[in-house]
């Protein structure tokens, strides 16, 4: 995901490949302009959020906020301008302002990794807009004392065989986003990537087809504006509109499930 902060790009847990380890994409590759930004968040050590090839796409100079301890952990990693960041610190990267929240996630590089670093959320903002995007999480993530974010960019699905406690499905997300408050919602970390191993309908139905529509129905009522854009849809937000509305497709792609609106934007999904 890439957001655009004013004059600023962040992007977040960047995974610009066809295929890591038994995932495999099943929407078209990102488009050149993906890899394009002024610093990169990411949010723990698994390899479909901290992908190396990934970030060797990006620029040398582009500063990479990651978990304390990270460099120790993942071979190769120190190669980039690394900003080492824990739960509690807030740093100014690139213009960005960056609030460094905990998340209720496994912070090892694998299952197989005897230590790991802290899993982590982020809370961004510059100019007056701000982003909260949680990483990969749990419902019991504490947000007490989190302000009210003006995007919410929240995790809403995963590739099974069950989410277990430490990812959100689509009514936990919007029950999250309600605690933490926001004017808009934007559904990530989901329809993208599948297991080559898991072939059974029901499970693929249920994490991977219909997550969008839920998170829709989740919430309805509530004030909150969801957005579930298209595959390379880039959304424009603007706070003195009353909704939102789809500016371009960075590329031609096959596209995931979208309520039928006139709908904001804000962000590259």
């Amino acid at each position: 995901m890439s957001i655009g902060l004013g004059d600023r790009v962040v992007a977040t847990d960047p995974l610009l490949c066809r295929r890591v380890w038994h995932l495999r994409r099943t929407t078209p590759a990102p488009p050149p302009a993906a890899s394009r930004a002024d610093v990169v968040l990411v949010s723990h050590l698994h390899r479909d959020h901290l992908h190396l090839p990934s970030l060797r796409r990006f620029g040398r100079d582009v500063p990479v906020v990651v978990p304390r301890g990270a460099p120790r952990l993942v071979k190769g990693l120190d190669q980039h301008r690394l900003v080492e960041v824990a739960p509690g610190d807030e740093v100014a990267v690139s213009g960005v302002t960056v609030q460094v929240l905990p998340a209720h996630h496994d912070g090892r590089r694998s299952v197989f990794e005897k230590s790991g670093a802290p899993a982590l959320g982020y809370q961004i903002e510059r100019e007056g807009s701000s982003v909260w995007y949680p990483g990969d999480t749990g419902v019991r993530l504490d947000v007490e004392g989190l302000a009210a974010t003006d995007l919410a960019a929240v995790p809403i699905g995963g590739w099974g065989p069950s989410l277990g406690d430490d990812h959100l499905d689509p009514e936990e997300a919007a029950s999250l986003v309600v605690r933490v408050g926001a004017r808009w919602a934007l559904a990530v970390h989901y329809g993208t990537f599948w297991p080559l191993t898991q072939r059974r309908a029901h499970k693929h139905h249920l994490f991977f087809v219909t997550p969008p529509e839920r998170f829709h129905a989740a919430m309805a009522d509530t004030g909150i504006e969801p957005l579930t854009p298209a595959f390379g849809q880039r959304l424009v937000l603007e706070p003195s509109s009353e909704r939102s509305e789809r500016v371009e497709m960075l590329e031609p792609q096959r596209t995931r499930w979208t309520r039928p609106s006139s709908q904001t934007g804000s962000s590259d999904s």
